[in-house]
């Protein structure tokens, strides 16, 4: 059959094709994020096909009783924070997907991952640097070098020629918007070869139990580049968060097959590369000396893991009439809502004034646990009255002023107990049970009775 070259239209966003141009997709609704791309046809099994079933080895259909799954290892990366984040390592023939932005660390974690874990055979892929680049890289993070096999090479064909013929134990690509095939005519990056390209990796690992690890570039919205189908293709897709210009970098499950997606590991970024932290709850709490008003201590969950972490407010008289609201690592139109709940329940007059606020670590926080300790810092600092630095906060605050329990109580007064704390306001719908000796909580309706018990010494 001959081949033929047409123009076909991409969804950049989920990856729908259409032959002419669309102001929005038909098949995700978002608006103006259809692609041009030049594709060949007529070849057998084409570009939109190729690839994207697994092979079955051959097996016929068989009962999901007879299925033997006692003899499925993991790969451990000597990395106790990765390993707890895949699920207790890494599962063989799986497709694993790290996303960040620029300077985060992706690169960095993938080269530590082949350096700090011996006896594993790794080819890396590097598709942005040279082999020179690499290798200063691994000299300024240090360990074993032996075992790592570094390819400069962007055309997918030679990469999986070379990795059947060395057969390493892992396989790390970065990144996977760099590679392409000289099956599909379009320029690296596209929708196009980017899902061609994952879905020949895919079939490559799958075939030969080797894990391969992806490094992917995200947009500025925050989403990881390319059609949607590649989140589906992969089995495990780890978003890497934070500020680049901090020091402290999550690492979040977006999506695992093999384990939970609610697992949240915690890196440290210093000279000598990422460092696994622990406990990060130490890092989280404050570092001043005691009697500093605007500080408060929220006890957050997420995913499995308790934190606490320190919640800074600053509240002064607005200077130019119009009053400011500024939030870092937390939803100014959060705040926003708990500052209309204070003036409006509580008869606090916090519209006239400017209010900061800031999660110390650079953290970014989401659980609406920390309203509580939005709300106290806010007060603490109006008020110019510092918080007792053994008391922490965890609770929910509603529209109504009432304050709402939230989930997994237990393991927030658990945590705080074993850091020090003394004392803990939840909510009075809670009923939290095999509460440690040491630490006294107290129970709290509504945010009048919260201002009556903490600040009634002021």
């Amino acid at each position: 059959m001959a081949l033929k070259q047409k123009s076909v239209w991409f969804c950049t966003s989920c990856g729908n094709e259409s032959l002419k141009w669309m102001g929005r997709c038909p098949a995700c609704g978002e608006w103006n994020t259809m692609v041009e791309e030049k594709v060949v046809t007529g070849r057998k099994g084409g570009p939109a096909r190729a690839g994207m079933d697994v092979p079955g080895r051959g097996h016929k259909p068989m009962p999901l009783s007879d299925i033997d799954t006692s003899q499925e290892s993991r790969i451990s990366l000597s990395n106790a924070e990765m390993d707890r984040i895949l699920g207790g390592g890494l599962v063989e023939g799986s497709l694993v997907l790290i996303g960040g932005e620029p300077g985060i660390g992706k690169s960095t974690l993938s080269l530590q991952i082949p350096l700090h874990c011996r006896s594993l055979k790794t080819l890396y892929v590097t598709g942005e640097e040279s082999v020179r680049q690499v290798k200063l890289r691994a000299v300024r993070l240090g360990g074993d070098e032996s075992d790592c096999l570094i390819y400069s090479e962007t055309l997918i064909e030679n990469v999986l020629d070379e990795a059947r013929k060395i057969m390493p134990d892992l396989m790390i690509v970065d990144s996977v918007q760099t590679v392409y095939t000289e099956t599909i005519e379009s320029s690296p990056g596209s929708v196009s070869q980017i899902r061609e390209c994952a879905a020949m990796l895919l079939r490559f690992a799958k075939e030969t139990d080797i894990p391969v690890i992806l490094i992917g570039h995200i947009t500025k919205e925050g989403s990881i580049a390319g059609p949607k189908i590649l989140e589906h293709i992969v089995d495990v897709v780890l978003q890497f968060e934070g500020d680049s210009r901090g020091t402290y970098r999550l690492l979040r499950s977006i999506k695992n097959r093999f384990g939970s997606t609610s697992e949240l590991a915690v890196f440290e970024m210093t000279g000598k590369g990422l460092r696994e932290v622990s406990n990060p709850s130490e890092m989280l709490i404050p570092m001043h000396e005691e009697g500093l008003s605007g500080v408060a201590v929220g006890a957050m969950l997420d995913g499995t893991r308790p934190f606490l972490i320190e919640v800074q407010s600053l509240v002064s008289t607005a200077a130019y009439g119009t009053p400011q609201r500024s939030a870092t690592g937390f939803d100014v139109r959060r705040l926003n809502m708990l500052l209309a709940v204070l003036e409006k329940r509580a008869g606090f007059r916090l519209g006239v004034k400017d209010v900061f606020l800031n999660m110390a670590g650079g953290l970014r926080v989401t659980d609406p646990a920390c309203d509580l300790a939005v709300v106290c810092a806010v007060l603490s600092s109006n008020f110019d009255f510092a918080i007792p630095s053994d008391t922490c906060f965890a609770g929910e605050v509603g529209l109504s002023g009432e304050i709402r329990p939230v989930a997994q109580t237990e393991r927030r007064i658990m945590e705080a107990h074993r850091l020090g704390f003394r004392r803990i306001y939840i909510s009075s719908f809670a009923s939290p049970d095999n509460v440690p000796e040491g630490i006294s909580v107290v129970k709290v309706g509504d945010v009048p009775a919260l201002c009556r018990s903490l600040f009634a010494k002021q």
